[in-house]
């Protein structure tokens, strides 16, 4: 790549400048094009790294707090640790107590959250500019002043809530285990990858407070830690509030890196479970490969896409596209300590697991045969620009590119190298990865089978884990002590809150095409990438003329992405991929939409493509019978997904089977197979026109270019399309409960509410309905998360929703709850929405609300899909220009009275329907001590029968 960019670098010395107590030892500025983050680098005496990158194109700010400690720092017996203390920070620390957090953050319109994995932990807000100081003090309270508000109590609830977050997405849905079976077969015992980053159930019960306590001493000090900010700041002052608030928390325990010998595999290792959850059952072959950041990852993760991802790999052509396997695919992850080369196959019925492993061997032969390409490589190139690019748009992104830098290297400086090692490589170093790594070397053979069905492993199991030669590691943690830090000012008084920031909503364009395509546009040119969507008449309202074939949309859409009269389905995706765009055809409820993304300097290109797209499909027999098989068989998948489960079922429910709001937007089994190839050519003619078409364009481009690049559209056909409205939803007599069961199930999906006559408007009955919900169930403070998740530990997370379109509205809550739980946790449910309805909410929810939703409003427009989520409303539903100015009226003008009569005309909890997927003989007994009608239903949402 060209570059044309000065970059100032300074390294220096023990003589550095110093501002105050923080001495600064880095500086990067940028003065060309070429991807770099600006920032300037600190140390306090401490320890405490600093980073600080000024960004002032949005009234907002990002702050990082990256510790170096995850699952690596745990040992045998006491995994889950590092996840477990992430939940724990959210508990409230001395000065900032439990809830005082998310009262700051969340209730003046940031977001505030936390990760872990097995490296690092992190802690994160993205607020209005105005509340910096204010996340700076939140942050350094929990680094320095936490362990007086860790109790027995918050320990249990936070234990119970890690429970069910492993169980809604581990132990709970299908083949949510695979990574936990293949990591302790593929790590010695005792290696710190061995486990799943959440942990074992058994090791969580043994653990106890103390335990915990003494992670926070070892592993939490300033000198173990990263705090980077990013966004609308001055550097100067924001310095100085670090050092007020964090320089006098002391320096923690040493922390040396975590020294592990290289995994290798001299032979393959056999192992199998069974999975509760799986319909199909799915082969795993994992290599160890090399660590983050190492010279080899580049050519190992070009091996990847090469061997499975896209239609043009050598699995797609050799396993998929010949309808021998459902799904094959190959991807690369890469940690601190080592990597993992994963490939997976999920077989069509007729073949076995053994076929799926002599069907990879084989593709093996296939990519030696073929060699790599110059194309290979030139498609992968383009790829990773696009992704380096993307990657820039928020400030969230930048900042946690910088922490994620320095964590693992010490230099947060490593975009432009990291982008250069992957524009560098070569066909030979794929070739040299591919022998070093993947050909003739032994790898972990993982068979996935199925609950109840004649299903054998790919080979016997022929590996059993040596736990002889395991020796727990020695972390310090004998003679702890808590360092409370000492401050010359009060910190427990809270920083005032400065003056909202102000937010100008896009400034936008409009104009209308013949034969009558409508276009929206907003120039943004933060970074050269642009955004369009292109939304013709259709969509599941084109399926409910005959919903025998219900579904056809959305099988439409898939053959659109199949061939065209100039290029066959792999040479337009190679295409696409050397120009690092993407080009993607989906259903709306009533549009199929066409997606565009491109870098500027190919925009043309891009466009040129998506006309041959949409102007010249191929539609052949070959690729119509592949797809419905696929998607015949996709059904069972859905159908091993509580959660899929409960979506489907739901919609039934408050619409009814004759209604097509109330199928899949994929379809069934049965109208799925009623599609027939010559239905996909009649779709197209029927409803492909420019006539009511809508164009919605954000980026780095201005409107004539864009007018120009449409103009492609006139040749479409100009029919008028017209769509029949839905039919309403069906009204709920009286509050029912209704079971599907999932036998064995940890959890039960929770799905309450009922479809209404509410329509979307931001300034009318739907935004008073989304007002007066918010203190219910719309944020992490809402009453019902608070209650179900904190309070009684019973979910990992509730959330109850007013959700509106042109068509129909509707009100649901939706939460997976502890199996054990269900009646206790439903009983709960329905008091709250019964006292809700009732009496609606306090005059401290209103007030919170009000400025929770006003300001944020500074997180609204941020990035390129933010913005075309802004003039997309705007063009969809005909408002005005300052539609906002009028919403932010409305906002303030509501009082509780109002809102009160809103959640009693809104939420009606006497006609509700109660859909609970859940394990049936477990949870069915308490239930029906609730005094409700109980109605049992299969998965398709039909009257279950004997044998169902």
């Amino acid at each position: 790549m060209k570059k044309s960019l000065r970059l100032m670098f300074a390294l220096l010395a023990a003589s550095a400048t110093t501002y105050g107590q923080a001495k600064l030892v880095q500086k990067v500025t940028k003065t060309g094009t070429e991807l770099v983050i600006p920032y300037e680098k600190y140390v306090l005496p401490n320890g405490l790294t600093v980073i600080l990158h000024e960004d002032h194109s949005d009234p907002l700010v990002h702050v990082d707090v990256t510790y170096h400690v995850g699952s690596a720092r745990e040992e045998i017996g006491k995994s889950g640790f590092a996840h477990f203390f992430e939940h724990m920070m959210f508990e409230g620390s001395d000065h900032a107590l439990k809830g005082v957090h998310d009262k700051i953050t969340i209730g003046n319109g940031g977001t505030n959250n936390g990760s872990t994995n097995h490296d690092r932990t992190n802690y994160y807000e993205t607020v209005p500019a105005n509340l910096l100081e204010n996340t700076i003090w939140l942050e350094a309270d929990r680094m320095g002043f936490l362990l007086g508000q860790v109790t027995q109590d918050r320990f249990e609830v936070q234990r119970a809530t890690v429970k069910n977050e492993r169980g809604q997405n581990y132990d709970n849905r299908p083949y949510g285990l695979v990574s936990q079976y293949y990591s302790k077969n593929l790590y010695p015992y005792g290696h710190p990858y061995s486990w799943l980053t959440i942990g074992y159930i058994e090791d969580l019960n043994r653990s106890n407070v103390n335990d915990l306590k003494n992670f926070f001493m070892r592993w939490y000090g300033p000198n173990n830690a990263t705090l980077t900010i990013g966004g609308d700041f001055q550097t100067a002052s924001t310095l100085k509030m670090i050092e007020k608030y964090f320089g006098s928390i002391p320096r923690g325990p040493e922390v040396k890196p975590v020294a592990v010998p290289a995994v290798s595999l001299t032979a393959n290792r056999y192992a199998s479970y069974t999975d509760n959850y799986a319909r199909l059952p799915m082969l795993a072959m994992v290599y160890p490969t090399v660590p983050n950041f190492a010279k080899d990852m580049p050519a190992i993760d070009c091996l990847a896409e090469i061997l499975g991802q896209g239609k043009n790999s050598v699995l797609y052509q050799t396993v998929v596209k010949k309808q021998l396997a459902l799904q094959a695919s190959a991807y690369s992850s890469n940690d601190e300590l080592a990597g993992e080369f994963v490939v997976q196959l999920v077989p069509l019925p007729g073949k076995t697991l053994a076929d799926m492993e002599q069907l990879y061997r084989a593709s093996l032969d296939s990519l030696e045969k073929r060699g790599i390409t110059d194309e290979d490589i030139e498609k992968f190139k383009g790829s990773m620009l696009s992704q380096f690019i993307n990657g820039l748009q928020s400030v969230s992104g930048k900042v946690s590119q910088l922490a994620e830098y320095q964590t693992y290297t010490g230099n947060p400086n490593m975009t432009a190298s990291q982008l250069k090692a992957y524009t560098s490589l070569t066909k030979q170093d794929v070739i040299n990865a591919y022998n070093k790594y993947i050909k003739n070397k032994g790898a972990v053979v993982l068979s996935v089978l199925t609950k109840g069905q004649n299903v054998t492993p790919a080979k016997a199991d022929n590996f059993t884990v040596d736990t002889t030669q395991y020796k727990a590691p020695n972390y310090g943690y004998a003679g702890l002590k808590y360092n409370r830090p000492k401050d010359n000012f009060d910190r427990s008084q809270v920083p005032p809150i400065g003056a909202s920031p102000v937010t100008k909503a896009p400034v936008f364009w409009q104009k209308t095409l013949s034969p009558g395509v409508q276009v929206i546009g907003s120039e943004n040119n933060e970074v050269p990438v642009v955004t369009l969507n292109i939304s013709i008449p259709g969509g599941r309202l084109a399926d409910a003329a005959n919903l025998s074939k219900a579904g056809l949309a959305s099988f439409f859409t898939a053959m659109m992405g199949e061939d065209t009269r100039q290029y066959s389905a792999e040479r337009f995706a190679a295409e696409l991929q050397k120009l690092g765009s993407s080009i993607r055809v989906s259903n709306d409820v009533d549009a199929v939409v066409f997606q565009v993304q491109s870098l500027k300097t190919n925009l043309p290109k891009t466009m040129a493509l998506l006309q041959e797209r949409m102007l010249s499909p191929k539609f052949t027999q070959e690729a119509f019978d592949r797809l419905k098989k696929q998607r015949l068989e996709s059904f069972k998948l859905l159908k091993a997904q509580p959660a899929a489960i409960a979506n489907s079922v739901f919609a039934k429910l408050n619409y009814g089977g004759n209604n097509v709001l109330g199928l899949p937007e994929s379809g069934t089994e049965q109208t799925v197979t009623n599609i027939t190839f010559s239905d996909i050519q009649s779709y197209y003619d029927n409803f492909m026109t420019a006539n009511g078409a809508k164009v919605v364009v954000v980026g780095d481009v201005k409107e004539p270019e864009v007018i120009t690049q449409l103009a492609f559209l006139g040749k479409l056909s100009n029919k008028k399309v017209t769509l029949a409205a839905p039919a309403a939803a069906l009204p709920v007599a009286k509050t029912k409960i209704y079971i599907v069961d999932v036998p064995k199930a940890a959890q039960t999906q929770f799905s309450v509410g009922y479809g209404n006559n509410l329509r979307y408007n931001p300034t009318g009955d739907y935004y008073k309905a989304y007002m007066a919900n918010y203190p219910l169930g719309t944020d992490f403070t809402s009453r019902l998360n608070t209650y179900l998740r904190e309070t009684k530990g019973w979910t990992y997370g509730a959330r109850s929703t007013f959700s509106a379109d042109k068509y129909a509205g509707s009100f649901a809550f939706s939460s997976g709850i502890r199996a054990a739980s269900t009646d206790s946790a439903l009983v709960a449910l329905m008091t709250e929405l019964k006292n809700f309805s009732t009496n609606g909410p306090t005059a401290e929810e209103v007030t919170f609300l009000k400025k929770a939703i006003s300001q944020g409003n500074a997180l609204r427009y941020e990035t390129g899909f933010q913005k075309a989520r802004f003039i997309s409303l705007i063009q969809e539903y005909n408002l005005p220009a300052d539609y906002i100015t009028r919403q932010t009226a409305l906002l303030n003008s509501m009082t509780q009275d109002q809102l009160k009569t809103v959640a009693h005309q809104y939420i009606l909890p006497g006609q509700m329907n109660i859909l609970l997927v859940g394990d049936k003989a477990r949870i069915l007994p308490g239930l029906q001590k609730l005094g409700y009608e109980i109605v049992e239903l299969n998965t398709d949402g039909d009257p279950a029968t004997a044998g169902n």
